[in-house]
């Protein structure tokens, strides 16, 4: 499941089902479930059973009439007294102790007789893959959960980033090279791989040492290549530092609405990957911005220059940002041409 999907799908679940998301470190699964307390408008409790043992579940004892009982952590209690969004997150690396205790929460929805509230949510994060060192769940463990292996694409990562505002040549990088979002495959112990937390903890880094790649792009400083070392790797670290160094020659979506007759041409020769990502942007620009008539024009003139598959496909991207002043806009120019695309299309063909 995506990204998207779950964060669609989880909040209308009912409160007392147990929630369990698998999927490698980095891809975000916590910032996932802080998106969905949001959206519940509940405040997030996030505790990691890694770093817990049993009495910091259970709380600590207290004599009350000559009898033992427990006295919960604040955080569970809580949970108790109002609804929450409670995360117990690397669930599979607890101790069986911390994970027999844990239990009783996801399923019972309490602990030594105190009950969470109703409308208080569990859920919990693992990581699931042979290459982890933590413990497996047994069949009558995971039974109790609702339980979805995460599987973000690139373009989970690439709204999240323009979002939460990276630097827009990383952004662009990423999309060009897709494969340098995560390594796949087998991973060399100790080596630097990038994953998708890796990328956004650079381009923090790099705003940090006032190294920003869309500020340093065409004469990148020495210490860049050694930053982006320590985050993504040699390979990635590589690439991306090449491709900064020469971006200041690669078109934005603003330079191509301002400088369409000087750039036509260039833009009309490039091969479909470079359009691709020009289409990308041209996509980006649309979700923040009001197309004029000439902005609409100057888009049909690429359009009309590029295959019709790579048409068809941008026009459909661009009904999904829901601008309906630019979808009216661009659809006046380029319907007729549009039909005829979408009819000499190989999938018209085939049917």
């Amino acid at each position: 499941m995506d990204i998207k999907t779950v964060i669609n799908t989880i909040p209308v679940l009912p409160a007392d089902i147990s929630i369990m998301v698998r999927g490698p470190h980095g891809i975000g699964k916590s910032q996932i479930f802080a998106q969905i307390a949001e959206r519940l408008g509940l405040e997030l409790i996030d505790r990691r059973l890694s770093q817990m043992t049993e009495g910091d579940l259970l709380g600590l004892p207290e004599l009350v009439d000559g009898v033992t009982r427990f006295c919960p952590p604040d955080w569970y209690m809580s949970a108790c007294k109002a609804p929450k969004v409670v995360l117990l997150d690397e669930f599979n690396r607890g101790t069986p102790e911390v994970l027999n205790t844990a239990m009783q929460i996801t399923l019972d929805r309490e602990l030594n007789g105190w009950k969470l509230h109703p409308e208080t949510r569990i859920y919990a994060a693992v990581n699931a893959s042979a290459e982890y060192s933590v413990n497996e769940l047994d069949p009558a463990q995971a039974d109790r959960f609702w339980t979805i292996d995460l599987e973000p694409t690139n373009e989970d990562w690439l709204n999240w980033a323009g979002s939460a505002g990276v630097d827009g040549v990383i952004i662009d990088f990423i999309r060009q090279h897709p494969g340098e979002l995560r390594h796949k495959g087998q991973m060399e112990p100790g080596k630097v791989y990038p994953s998708q937390r890796s990328w956004d903890r650079l381009d923090r880094s790099l705003k940090a040492a006032r190294m920003i790649p869309s500020e340093v792009a065409g004469n990148i400083p020495d210490g860049f290549y050694p930053v982006c070392l320590g985050f993504v790797g040699v390979e990635s670290a590589l690439k991306l530092r090449d491709f900064v160094k020469n971006y200041d020659s690669v078109i934005s979506a603003e330079d191509l609405l301002k400088n369409w007759k000087k750039l036509k041409g260039k833009v009309l020769k490039l091969n479909a990957d470079k359009q691709n990502a020009l289409l990308e942007k041209l996509l980006d620009h649309c979700k923040g911005n009001t197309w004029s008539v000439d902005d609409a024009k100057i888009i049909q003139e690429l359009l009309e220059g590029i295959s019709g598959e790579m048409m068809v496909s941008f026009f459909n991207k661009v009904m999904e940002t829901n601008q309906v002043g630019n979808i009216r806009t661009l659809h006046k120019l380029i319907g007729p041409t549009l039909v005829k695309a979408i009819s000499n299309s190989d999938v018209v063909k085939k049917k």
